[in-house]
This record gives structure tokens, sequence and C-alpha cells, in this order.
């Protein structure tokens, strides 16, 4: 049966980044395919009332289809993108269409108020920092499809070019070298920061004009050469990021990112506001410049160091070094509003009903995951508030990965 070959019509794209058709009554998944297309399709993962197919052949393409620009996209291949055989804007309308599918059937939304997605300024050389595994030969990789096993990575164009040109430059021969993390900041100054398999801090000699920085498994991070840090310029503010730290890899949308919360919390002045998984001070320098106090929460410290020290002009601002879950039952309300940007696994369960029991008037929550923001999107409903919109951005242009900020207001 799995070496059986048959012809499919592509309905929909899901989320994860396949296409979704029917055979029969069971539903088949298939990557590098585009709704609309008909294929011969070959299943290779049979599951119980669906399963998993590659396609061996296009017998239809529709007019979205464009070739991918890098050597290394395509089944079997590098595992980084999803959308490069897609044309920009179509790739923006199927990220909205999942947006809706996962508020639809995991939220429980009828016709929930999803606005298009919003494009990323520049759809390739976007990311200012990429994360490498190295093989047994030393090389910089990445994940291939199978989720597992690495690919040695020759180009990368999503990346931005100084970036790529640091990954061309270095040559690096440290033994036990697990993973190395290139990043470049605004201005272009460039960090290397390395893993080893063993946790011990290698011996260099650098030529190029870079940091070096060293990463823990704990995360902890260790400087060794220059600087322990980059910056990052949004909307005139400089934000420190050490190494190790979070920061969005597509600067320009953190931008727009930015413009969205402060438009959705419409502050007067006068409110207290509530940044929970706040990063270095992203959202929070922008809203202390216009509200009367916010109380920061993080729980990575090196993150609340420099948030310390990204925000130190402001003095209506109280940073709070710990996780979500265990500061919100002690802080003293009432807040306002409250801007919520977590992980992809969401709020852990604890932390929302927290969150609830406050009652702010307005729920800014940024995420990363559809899935998890139709879950906990669900259950703030259920305690009383009302969805108003989810604005999709598109911080990963070529992946299926999607940023979203979705509003909520109490229901009166």
């Amino acid at each position: 049966m799995a070496d059986d070959n048959f012809d499919l019509r592509l309905e929909e794209m899901v989320h994860g980044g396949n296409a979704l058709g029917r055979d029969g009554r069971r539903v088949i998944f298939v990557p590098y395919v585009i709704p609309g297309e008909r294929i011969r399709a070959r299943v290779v993962d049979d599951r119980k009332g669906f399963a998993f197919a590659e396609a061996t052949d296009v017998l239809k393409t529709v007019p979205e289809r464009v070739t991918p620009r890098c050597m290394h996209f395509g089944p079997g291949e590098c595992g980084g993108c999803h959308f490069q055989h897609i044309r920009y804007d179509a790739q923006l309308s199927f990220k909205r269409d999942v947006v809706v599918d996962q508020l639809t059937r995991i939220g429980g939304f009828h016709r929930p108020p999803v606005r298009p997605t919003l494009p990323s300024p520049e759809p390739w050389q976007y990311r200012s920092n990429a994360t490498f595994h190295v093989d047994e030969d030393g090389n910089l990789c990445y994940v291939r499809t199978d989720g597992h096993s690495l690919i040695a990575i020759e180009e990368c164009p999503i990346l931005r070019q100084d970036l790529l040109d640091l990954f061309y430059e270095l040559n690096l021969d440290i033994p036990e070298l697990d993973r190395v993390r290139l990043q470049v900041d605004t201005d272009g100054a460039a960090m290397v920061i390395l893993s080893t398999k063993d946790d011990e801090l290698p011996e260099l000699e650098v030529t190029l004009p870079i940091s070096v920085n060293f990463l823990l498994s704990d995360n902890e991070p260790a400087n060794l050469i220059g600087s322990s840090h980059v910056d990052y310029v949004v909307k005139g503010r400089t934000f420190r990021v050490t190494a190790g730290g979070f920061f969005q890899v597509n600067v320009p949308q953190a931008e727009q990112l930015v413009d969205l919360v402060l438009a959705r919390l419409n502050l007067k002045g006068r409110e207290t506001v509530l940044d929970l998984y706040a990063g270095v001070g992203l959202f929070t320098a922008f809203i202390a410049e216009r509200a009367s106090l916010v109380v920061s929460v993080e729980s990575y410290p090196p993150a609340v160091s420099d948030a310390d020290e990204n925000l130190a002009d402001l003095d209506n601002v109280d940073l709070v070094e710990g996780g979500v879950e265990d500061v919100l039952p002690d802080l003293d309300g009432p807040f306002d509003a409250v801007v919520l940007d977590p992980p992809r696994a969401g709020v852990d369960a604890r932390a929302l009903d927290e969150l609830i029991h406050l009652a702010p008037r307005t729920i800014v929550y940024v995420s990363c995951e559809p899935s998890t923001l139709a879950r906990d999107a669900k259950r703030l409903v259920q305690k009383g508030y009302e969805l108003v919109d989810v604005q999709p951005v598109d911080m990963f242009p070529q992946t299926y990965h999607i940023e979203c900020v979705a509003h909520f207001r109490r229901a009166r």
C-alpha cells in the first residue's frame, strides 16, 4: 500500500508547511506542494485516519509556484525553509488561512477576526542570526527535513548578507564543538557564540574583527573575545542583547510588532501596564513612554541585566526577575493592560489563570505559534474576554512560521 502511487488534489495549506488533500475519506498531508495543484502521491507514513505522502510528480501546477532560490531546498534536504516554491504574496495568504484554521479548530471561534498578513520589508536576507550544528567533519550544518540528521550548508538566502559573509569567512577547528550561533547587529558588528559537547571553554586564535562568546549547556554565557553583547536599534532606541539572549531575528519587523502592540494598548498616559516574558525590554521601553508605570517580568537573568541597561533612562519601570507563573501570584494590581510574548509553548495554564484573576481591561498577546495562541485564546474568552482582532505578521518569510498580535478586551 505504501508503495502505491495515486492522484491527489491539494485543497488547503495546514500548519506545519504541508498541503492537505483527501484520498476518499483519508486525509493526506504533503510537503512542497500548493493548494490547487494535482499530483501523483506516494504514502510514506500511514496513520489511523490520515497519512503523510510525498509528491512523485506534479500533474497540474498553479500560478503561485516559483523556482526555489536555495540549492538546499526540497524533500530530504534542509528543513529550515518550507515555502521557497511559493510566490511571496501567496505565502502571506496561506499564513492567514492557517491562523484562521487554528483559531477555528482549536480555539472554537466562528469566523475569527484575522486580518491579512503584514509582509516583511525583505522576504530574503532578513535573518540577523542563525544557529548551526556541527557534524563530525566540522561542517556548519542545518537539520534536514527528517528532524535529526544534518546537512552541511553552502548557501542560505534568508541570512542577511553580512551574516552570510561571516559564515563564508569563518574557519573553525575546535574539538567537541557542537553548535555555532552567528549574529550581526544593526551596524554589522559580528558575534560568534560557541557551544561544546563537554562544556569546556575552547582555546582560540581569532583574526577576524568579531566578538566570541561561549554558551554553557544551561544557557549561561561566558565572554571569550571582544564584546559580550550585540546592539539592535528599533524606532531610534538601542537594545543591548547579551550572547544567549533572545531578540527578533527580523529586526525591521520588530518595529512593526512594537507599533501593533502600542496601537492596541491605546495608552493615554495614566495606565499601569504589565509586560510578561519581557526579554531585554523591547515592548517595555515604548510602553513606558506612554504609561504611568510598567512592571516588566523576565526569567532569563542576562536578559534582565540587559533590560536594566536598555531602560536606564526610564524611571517608571519595575523589573522583576522570575518565571511568569511564579511571579504573577505575588504581584499587586490593578493593571490596566497586559502584554504577553511567550515562547512557542504559550502561556502556562497557572499563569493564564493568575492573569485572568488580575482582570486587566486589555490583553495584547504576541504569539509565535498559532496553535498555542488558539488554545490560550479559547481559555481567555471562556473567562470573560473578547477577541477583538488578530494581526499576523510575517517575521519568517519562506517558512511556515507565523507571528501574530492578538488583541483581547474584557467583556462589559
